[in-house]
């Protein structure tokens, strides 16, 4: 009877241990606003990370890296922006500034900034963040960002960690975009040469190569985006 009781004590210890492992990798999101006392010009509403904090603490980390980016303005390589809500002061503050160098100008700046998880398992998620942003200009554009993380460590992916056989990958891109373009190539810069797209995500259905707009083609193009079924692309990728 002692013997039960110690196997008894055990198995539940395993279970506890099971469902305390479980608990550490499940990441949940929750929408956010942000924004600044001062703020009249932009618009943030975005996924945050809730669960595991060093999982979450990364994908945060990246989400706020994209956010101080897309609000940067001239060169985002030279972003230095401490938090997204600097960021956003930061932006109503440029736009003041242009309005006292040209008082008569009837323009007025705008950012607005969308994400979404368009793709979630115990494997890998997949976030995409829409910045709408006009600043000037005949019209105002429109930048989609894929961010792609590990589940269990909230690690960012890269695209070429994404799969097991990236040349083969490839390959089977190529196949997809020419078929995607193969009655509008008038449409695009250079419809013979395929290049792969700097966003590169999950949702439901399977992977997505989602080209901006200037990348492959003239504003009047759009977005060009190009789906590959989970049921062609599932075993060349090294997150299942």
């Amino acid at each position: 009877m002692r013997n039960y009781y110690y196997i008894l004590i055990i198995i539940v210890s395993m279970l506890l241990t099971l469902s305390c492992a479980e608990d550490k990798t499940n990441i949940t999101f929750k929408e956010v606003n942000i924004t600044t006392d001062d703020n009249s010009l932009v618009e943030i509403y975005v996924p945050k990370a809730i669960g595991n904090d060093n999982v979450s603490e990364k994908i945060n980390t990246k989400i706020d890296e994209v956010l101080i980016t897309s609000l940067s303005i001239g060169d985002s390589e030279t972003a230095t922006s401490s938090s997204v809500k600097e960021s956003v002061s930061r932006f109503n503050r440029e736009y003041k500034n242009f309005k006292a160098d040209f008082p008569e100008s009837p323009m007025v700046w705008e950012a607005q900034i969308d994400g979404e998880v368009t793709y979630q398992s115990d494997a890998i998620i997949s976030l995409a963040i829409t910045n709408y942003q006009n600043t000037g200009g005949a019209h105002g554009n429109v930048i989609v960002t894929f961010l792609n993380f590990d589940t269990q460590t909230g690690n960012s992916i890269s695209n070429n960690d994404l799969f097991s056989d990236f040349t083969a990958f490839e390959n089977l891109a190529k196949d997809h975009f020419f078929m995607e373009i193969s009655d509008k190539k008038e449409d695009y810069f250079e419809p013979d040469n395929f290049t792969l797209p700097a966003n590169i995500g999950l949702n439901d259905e399977g992977l997505i190569l989602l080209y901006n707009t200037y990348e492959i083609a003239p504003y009047s193009s759009g977005i060009t985006e190009i789906h590959i079924p989970f049921s062609e692309v599932n075993a060349l990728l090294n997150y299942k």
